[in-house]
């Protein structure tokens, strides 16, 4: 008994290992075999082949990440639905149940966001 779960932890450790080496190695074989030239140059801002003539930095409002944030989460919200809907016939009744509270919970968090006048453009 014991031995199938030692076995489900060697297995989940090796590719841990393999997901951590991978990255790491590939990064540090390209890091001595590409060309390391450095120059003033190749350290300034890129703007369309004209020198840069003030800070590369803008700031941004709020609102745009607000906005961002939703969509995320409303987009995560279809990744959830898509697998109950396919799988909806063999859930019943109590992930139909689920579904609503979940949906419900989302459209609250709308509401909220609406009622905060997170969703005004302008």
């Amino acid at each position: 008994m014991w031995n199938v779960y030692v076995n489900n932890y060697v297995i989940v450790f090796v590719f841990l290992c393999i997901g951590i080496l991978l990255p790491v190695g590939a990064l540090t074989i390209g890091r001595f075999l590409r060309p390391h030239v450095p120059s003033e140059a190749k350290q300034t801002t890129y703007e369309s082949g004209n020198n840069p003539f003030h800070d590369s930095r803008v700031q941004f409002q709020v609102r745009y990440y607000m906005f961002a944030l939703l969509f995320v989460i409303f987009d995560v919200e279809t990744v959830f639905l898509y697998p109950w809907a396919v799988a909806y016939n063999k859930l019943g009744l109590f992930a139909l149940v689920e579904m609503i509270i979940f949906v419900l919970m989302l459209v609250l968090g709308l509401v909220y966001a609406w009622k905060k006048k997170v969703l005004q453009w302008m």
